[in-house]
């Protein structure tokens, strides 16, 4: 393996990577950089070289901490894409095992199945395949493949299912491709869309302030080209310069926690949708139930045993597909030695499961003679051996109660090579709810995030399991696809059963035509389009390769609790950065309007236009350190229709206008300002300064600023920003006159009651008028915790003897074999599905308990 591993490399084609040195100069290209480039210009035109100097440190500080940032967070999705990548069954030291697709060699077998992404160029031995060559021909027929032919890396099963050999790899292949699953083009957020709409109003209200202002300086007579550079400043005042570093820093440490808690993002924008989602669908199995399915009985039929069932259902079934259902019948079999003094079988040939047909068959040798077994839905199977409609309504009557107690019970028949086979017998699975699925709904639901369970069972098992987890209301497929697309049939369902795969998607559509943002779980190939169309596309532990390649969003474990820390971190990031957008509308007011009704009333500019950039750079990036501060998640789904916040915005830009114009009046006539240009330079400087840090403490919270305490990195950046500041003044850099110590604190003092007292009691009073439902409300009862809820289904598993206990019914009763049968399951270590095989002993001891 090494050797051939040697010779030919990973199977992988080596990514052509930009030079850095390119991405860093492309930092010196952009709305930012220009004005700034144009401010240098005019101050070598003017003979301002001091403030060349300083103009062109910022502009190299801008690009190496945009440059910085953009280099972290691209190595967080280079992490993402290491842990989310293609694998590939293959068959190596005599046993079947999942690797990465990247450690083929040529020479091994592989299966393939629907939904797998085909590793390599690899040519096909066993089985006839179906397969999508879209991505590498842009032919969108189905090309069907037997054996002895070749599969070209990258193309995609629909159908079928094989053994392949692999014979070349990595750049050697046709198309010298692979297949990535983590997306790198970055879709435009919908924040973004808002936030560029904003800017535009803002370059509007600060355009017209500079017009304002230039008007009037020029029928004072004043120098055009001397007000020239702190036009400029103004109007970039308005750029938001740190927002691509915000808004990419603020995804990619998120994905970064998300992927300490199981959930791998596949694009940036993962996050930011799911704080908006506001509606879950979820596969019942591996997500509500345990995807540990296991035979719980065996009906035979006619003259058949239980071994004859559980042999047929065996020789029914493939342990190289590693689907649940196989495995619970080959474990049954081997636990009850069925295959034991038993004639040696040779396969033939195996048909996969299809949602079209509903079932699996296989043809095996036994003795020179050809047998025909096969197992799949009760209805499909009787129909295959010839029963008529009242006795296969006869059948489904009699698997009724097994169904009753969430029971999903197969048919299984065998007959010879051609003709109609006989039903041998029924067999019962069951896969048991997840201990913390009832909680974890709960917990979802309380996030205004209804859970909707779909499922391929049939209505009862459904209705059982969903009584389970606290999903009462399940109805047919059949109703949706009947009623209406505008009317919203979920408003009263939990869930629907009877779906097939390729039904998802209708379901999908339906909810987004009812006006819903929808998240969907989904495993297979045929679950894709769906995964696609939702907004929030949620790939389960255990899904195929094309369902992670169309999906947002792939959890590494079963189960809703990385799902539920999915949302309280979109919704998360969803807060920093509207906690980025209210401070940089009320502050861009604020700089605009201050400078510009200070001109008006005093006849001068009060800050210089160094100084000013000097400000819009060092408050701007601080800021940044947002995307890390703390925030309490909201109880319910977000919305892009910011509106009121925006006039919650404004009105605080407005109110510190008249602040800061107060204490300048103030200044004027007690500070000796109106004489001193640079003091006065240096006092606005100071004014605007200390207000920015305030005022971002105050707007990062919906309620009083002291509801949560900031991050130790946001806290050290707002720090550092105003310390820094205050060192400048007292250097003396160009325009910035030292001041005295007293002077300093004083603004400090002012700056922090009014933006801290003032202005955060005048935030409240906006947000309970214009956006009530901004803050959450108090929950009446705290919550149980995940470790508590399977804590305390664990104790209620211990049963004791009740002498006056009423009889339960079976639905009790299969409620609490689920519970003990779980325990034993942990007791034994988790081993697969061998625990849950001795579901009698369950049953047995629940029996006698309630006797």
């Amino acid at each position: 393996m090494d050797t051939r591993r040697k010779e030919n490399g990973y199977n992988e084609v080596a990514e052509k990577k930009g030079h850095p040195v390119v991405k860093f100069l492309k930092k010196f290209w952009g709305i930012s950089a220009w004005m700034l480039e144009l401010i240098m210009v005019l101050s070598a035109v003017l003979g301002k070289y001091s403030d060349l100097v300083v103009v062109s440190a910022l502009l190299v500080v801008n690009a190496l901490l945009s440059f910085m940032q953009e280099k972290r967070a691209a190595g967080v999705v280079e992490a993402l894409r290491k842990r989310l990548q293609v694998n590939a069954r293959v068959r190596r030291d005599s046993s079947w095992q999942v690797i990465p697709a990247r450690d083929l060699v040529p020479g091994d077998i592989v299966r393939v199945r629907p939904g797998d992404i085909i590793p390599a160029d690899v040519k096909l031995l066993t089985g006839e395949l179906s397969i999508d060559q879209s991505a590498l021909t842009g032919e969108s027929k189905d090309a069907d493949k037997k054996p002895g032919e070749m599969l070209s890396s990258g193309s995609i099963t629909r159908r079928g299912e094989g053994n392949v050999v692999v014979v070349l790899t990595g750049a050697k292949t046709y198309f010298g491709r692979t297949t990535q699953l983590v997306q790198e083009a970055r879709p435009k957020l919908h924040i973004e869309a808002v936030v560029a709409k904003v800017v535009r109003w803002l370059f509007v209200i600060v355009g017209a302030v500079i017009s304002g202002v230039v008007v009037l300086s020029l029928i004072r007579g004043a120098s055009l080209v001397e007000m020239i550079p702190l036009m400029l400043v103004l109007l970039m005042s308005a750029v938001p310069v740190a927002l691509p570093v915000m808004f990419t820093v603020s995804m990619a440490v998120g994905s970064k926690e998300l992927a300490k808690r199981g959930v791998l993002v596949t694009r940036l924008s993962a996050a930011e949708d799911a704080a908006t989602m506001d509606v879950l669908c979820v596969d019942k199995t591996g997500t509500i139930t345990m995807n540990q399915l296991a035979v719980t009985g065996v009906i035979p039929l006619e003259h058949a045993t239980e071994a004859d069932v559980l042999f047929a259902g065996a020789l029914a079934s493939q342990e190289a597909n590693q689907d649940p259902i196989d495995h619970a019948f080959l474990i049954a079999a081997k636990g009850r030695h069925v295959f034991d003094n038993v004639s040696k079988v040779t396969p033939v040939s195996f048909a996969p499961f299809d949602a079209k047909n509903r079932r699996t068959e296989a043809v095996v040798e036994q003795n020179g003679h050809r047998l025909r077994v096969m197992k799949g839905a009760v209805r499909t199977i009787a129909e295959a051996c010839g029963f008529q409609p009242p006795a296969i309504e006869a059948l489904e009557a009699r698997v009724s109660a097994a169904a009753a107690k969430g029971y999903r019970t197969l048919a299984v028949a065998r007959g010879p090579e051609t003709g109609a086979p006989a039903l041998v017998g029924l067999v019962s699975l069951y896969d048991p709810p997840r201990p913390d699925a009832a909680q974890l709904i709960a917990t979802l639901r309380d996030l205004g995030v209804p859970v909707k369970m779909l499922t391929g069972d049939a209505l009862p098992v459904a209705c059982e399991i969903g009584r389970g987890v606290g999903l009462p209301n399940i109805r047919q497929m059949a109703d949706l696809k009947a009623g209406n697309q505008t009317i919203d049939l979920f408003a009263g369902a939990d869930g629907f059963a009877e779906v097939f795969p390729e039904d998802k998607y209708t379901v999908v559509k339906h909810l987004q035509a009812a006006g819903h943002v929808t998240g969907m779980t989904g495993d297979g190939v045929n679950d894709a389009p769906a995964l696609r169309q939702a907004e929030v596309g949620i790939a389960v532990s255990t899904a195929t390769d094309v369902a992670k390649g169309a999906a947002s969003i792939v959890l590494t474990e079963p189960g809703l609790t990385n799902i539920v820390a999915l949302v309280e971190q979109g919704r998360t990031i969803y807060q920093r950065i509207l906690t980025w957008i209210i401070n940089k509308i009320s502050r861009t007011i604020l700089k605009a309007s201050y400078v510009g009704i200070a001109f008006v009333v005093t006849g001068k500019f009060v800050v210089s236009a160094f100084a000013m950039l000097l400000l819009v750079f060092m408050t701007d990036f601080a800021k940044t350190s947002l995307a890390t501060d703390n925030v309490r998640p909201s109880k319910k789904p977000e919305t892009w229709n910011i509106g009121g916040f925006i006039t919650v915005s404004v009105v605080l830009g407005v109110a510190m206008v008249g602040e800061t114009l107060l204490l300048l009046l103030f200044g004027w006539s007690h500070f000796g300002l109106a004489t001193d240009n640079n003091a006065l330079c240096t006092f606005s400087f100071l004014m605007l300064l200390y207000f920015a840090a305030f005022s971002v403490v105050s707007a990062r919270e919906r309620r009083w600023f002291w509801a949560t305490m900031p991050s130790k990195t946001f806290l050290a950046a707002i720090t550092a920003d105003a310390l820094t500041g205050t060192v400048m003044t007292f250097v003396g850099l160009p325009g910035l006159k030292p001041l005295p110590w007293w002077e300093p604190l004083a603004i400090f003092a002012y700056a922090m009651i009014s933006c801290l007292v003032v202005n955060d009691a005048l935030k409240v009073a906006m947000i309970k008028w214009r956006v009530p439902n901004a803050v959450a409300k108090k929950p009446e009862a705290k919550a149980k915790s995940e470790p508590e809820a399977i804590a305390q289904l664990k104790s209620e598993a211990k049963i004791e003897p009740k002498p006056d206990a009423k009889a339960e019914t079976p639905s009790d009763l299969t409620s609490l074999i689920v519970r003990r049968a779980f325990e034993l399951y942990e007791r034994q270590g988790r081993q697969a599905a061998d625990s849950l095989l001795d579901w009698e002993q369950a049953e047995r001891e629940i029996l006698k308990a309630k006797k």
